[in-house]
């Protein structure tokens, strides 16, 4: 047992910068006295000491503001970090060295017995006020962005955002994404990732945006050669420019664009029948 807890302190050091000395970990930090206990609760749980087992479990949430069904099952070094309105429901499957933060829920969907809350395996994170739902499966080192509703399985090292949450990092795309020299060409000519699943930028309505900003600069490229194919047989056509871009069309938008970026925009909006 002794060794289990020198276990997860170790476990806070290496996840919160926070953590000061061992005392400051053993007395300050409620996610892991919600662990200890309910170690304590699921043994009894198992044992078919039910009711001891639920009551010790309301003490911890009374105590911790952690809510841990005793029939849930935690691995190793499990930290629920700061760990307020944290609810685990009992067929939850925790792996080890998995993290939560604060107003994390691994909850059902279903009134029906049997497995019915998520597997989180090995090196999982869910950040704070995210929603896990259902008998899912979070992947080894995936992780779940705050304020998510996750509904389906995310693969390893996978990472979703949003809801529904939605897979914006994985190992294969990190993969996919080197091997389109065209959309690299697009996102250095923009300044930044067409498909925005770039590290900083994980956002599931950019990434639909820069699908579409693609699909619309592809369309321009094809115009471009219409037109200068059309001029090259003697046909009058894009001959004018596109209506520049100016700061006031964007006044009632609530969309703040200075001069040199609405400059810059209509740069690549206008047509030029010699480039």
């Amino acid at each position: 047992m002794f060794s289990r807890i020198k276990d997860d302190i170790q476990g806070v050091f290496h996840r919160d910068p926070a953590a000061r000395n061992t005392f400051e970990v053993l007395t300050n930090y409620p996610g892991l006295h919600a662990v200890w206990l309910h170690r304590i609760s699921h043994k009894l749980w198992n044992a078919k000491w039910k009711w001891l087992a639920r009551s010790l479990s309301t003490f911890s949430r009374w105590l911790t503001g952690i809510e841990i069904h005793p029939g849930a099952t935690l691995g190793r070094r499990v930290f629920i970090d700061h760990g307020m309105g944290v609810v685990i429901g009992e067929t939850a499957e925790i792996g080890d060295d998995v993290t939560l933060y604060h107003g994390v829920t691994l909850g059902g969907t279903s009134w029906k017995a049997g497995k019915r809350h998520p597997t989180l395996k090995n090196g999982a994170v869910v950040g704070a006020g995210a929603k896990v739902l259902g008998p899912i499966t979070i992947g080894e080192n995936g992780k779940v962005g705050s304020n998510s509703v996750v509904v389906k399985d995310i693969p390893d090292g996978a990472t979703a955002v949003g809801i529904p949450g939605r897979i914006i990092v994985s190992k294969q795309k990190d993969a996919n994404a080197s091997m389109n020299p065209q959309r690299d060409k697009i996102a250095q000519k923009y300044g930044f990732d067409a498909y925005a699943v770039a590290q900083d930028n994980p956002d599931p309505v950019a990434n639909a945006m820069g699908i579409m900003l693609e699909h619309m600069h592809q369309m321009d490229l094809k115009v471009e050669e219409m037109c200068k194919v059309i001029q090259s047989l003697g046909g009058d056509v894009c001959t004018e420019n596109l209506h520049n871009i100016s700061a006031e069309d964007f006044v009632d938008t609530g969309f703040e664009l200075n001069e040199s970026n609405a400059n810059s925009s209509s740069k690549h909006t206008a047509f030029d029948p010699t480039i």
